[in-house]
C-alpha cells in the first residue's frame, strides 16, 4: 500500500501541478476541467478511466455537461499519495497540460 506524502513531497508535487489545489477539510486534491462541450468532457473521462483502471487507482469525479470536476485522495492511506500525483499528472497530459 503506498504511503502519504509528508508536507514537503506534498508541497514539492502540488508545485508542479499548478491547476490542483488542496480540499478544504480533506486530505486530497481537486481540479476542475471545463471542454468545450459534453462529448469533450466525456471523452476525457473515457481516456481518464483507462490510465486510473491500468493504474488500478480511480478518482472520484463528477460530469455536467462540459464539467469535469475531479477528487482524487488514496482512501487505503488516509490522503494524497504519489498514485494521486501520478493519475493528476496523467489528466493534465490527457489535456494537454
Amino acid at each position: 500500500m503506498p504511503s502519504k506524502l509528508d508536507p514537503v513531497e506534498r508541497t514539492v508535487a502540488l508545485s508542479a501541478l499548478p491547476q490542483w489545489s488542496e480540499v478544504a477539510g480533506r486530505d486530497a486534491i481537486a481540479r476542475r476541467f471545463v471542454f468545450r462541450n459534453f462529448s469533450e468532457a466525456w471523452g476525457f473521462m473515457s481516456r481518464a478511466a483507462l490510465v486510473a483502471e491500468r493504474m488500478d487507482h480511480h478518482p472520484e469525479w463528477s460530469n455536467v455537461y462540459k464539467t469535469v470536476e475531479v477528487t482524487l485522495s488514496t482512501h487505503d492511506a488516509g490522503g494524497v499519495t504519489h498514485l494521486d500525483i501520478s493519475l493528476a499528472k496523467a489528466m493534465d497530459a490527457i489535456v494537454g497540460e
